[in-house]
């Protein structure tokens, strides 16, 4: 049942984005000058088959410059025990010169029991960034009485980040989920205006749902982009259906090149997670066991990894 919101108020502060586009700076997040620009760490996700100690090595050996730990159920930190096991993932990672300066979580709510126990853990260890969870549509709820109750959300959390000092991101996730088509989602980070609460921006999740159109999404969106997730695909028929097909990165249909011109072009610096969602022996998935032996999947990433830094460097951003 839609809540009782007057329209004149539910639209306040969400649909007039001309008058919100130009965000003063104070409200934008600034780099930090201890940040390597475009820093490129790995998913943790591809390796739920490692250990700690395990993970650093092979992330060290690899070359990337960190970790974007997987603190959800399922992932390297389970919620309820990231008090104890993040500190643990981080000193592992300390201990091979890997950063640990961002993280996967499913937080949706400030009231979470599980929210504030997780950012005051991640805040302590020195995370400075965290992707948030998803927020459906409901299918009996109007869109913009949905686009509200996310503000509130939202703001909610930007208040609690900013009490740690870590800055939230939702990702642009291609679905029917908010933020997929990405203009609801920069609307309602304007109303938000928060250095605090930002943008996770896919490329690839924003190509799948825009198009050709992805870069005026990412011209809205820009002021809130806090850090960045890297992977590609191509659309291919099967079974008589078209379906989304992950591959290596630069063998896709993101535009490496336009994108990588519009970051530079916008002035956004901002650290990279590195995500491998084609087949992978289970590495893809976030298996905990592979049907393949792990130097092919650490081949595949270093594979990835190069390749990013030869667009970054193609692109005048390294």
């Amino acid at each position: 049942m839609d809540i009782p919101i007057p329209r004149r108020d539910a639209l306040k502060g969400l649909l007039a984005v001309g008058a919100t586009a130009a965000l003063p700076g104070a409200l934008l997040a600034q780099p930090n000058p201890n940040d390597k620009p475009f820093s490129i760490h790995v998913f943790s996700k591809h390796l739920h088959f490692l250990n700690f100690p395990e993970m650093a090595a092979a992330v060290a050996d690899m070359g990337f410059d960190g970790v974007d730990l997987s603190v959800r159920p399922g992932g390297h930190v389970e919620p309820e025990l990231a008090k104890e096991t993040l500190p643990r993932a981080v000193e592992a990672l300390q201990k091979k010169n890997v950063a640990a300066l961002m993280m996967t979580t499913a937080i949706s709510r400030a009231d979470h029991p599980t929210t504030k126990p997780i950012l005051e853990t991640a805040a302590k260890v020195g995370i400075r960034y965290y992707r948030t969870g998803w927020f459906p549509y409901p299918a009996d709820q109007s869109i913009p009485v949905a686009l509200w109750q996310y503000q509130q959300q939202l703001t909610e959390l930007a208040r609690l980040n900013e009490s740690y000092g870590i800055a939230g991101g939702y990702q642009n996730h291609a679905g029917t989920n908010f933020g997929a088509a990405v203009w609801d989602l920069a609307q309602v980070l304007h109303a938000v205006k928060s250095p605090f609460m930002g943008c996770q921006y896919d490329i690839r999740h924003a190509t799948i749902e825009g198009g050709m159109s992805w870069a005026n999404g990412l011209r809205a969106i820009a002021p809130h982009v806090r850090f960045l997730a890297i992977k590609d695909f191509v659309w291919e028929k099967k079974d008589g259906r078209w379906k989304v097909v992950n591959v290596p990165l630069g063998q896709g249909m993101v535009n490496f090149p336009a994108f990588f011109a519009a970051l530079k072009q916008g002035g956004i610096q901002v650290p990279i997670s590195l995500h491998f969602e084609y087949p992978l022996g289970g590495a893809d998935q976030g298996n905990r066991t592979l049907t393949i032996p792990r130097e092919q999947v650490y081949q595949a990433m270093r594979t990835d990894l190069e390749t990013l830094r030869k667009m970054l460097k193609e692109a005048g951003l390294a």
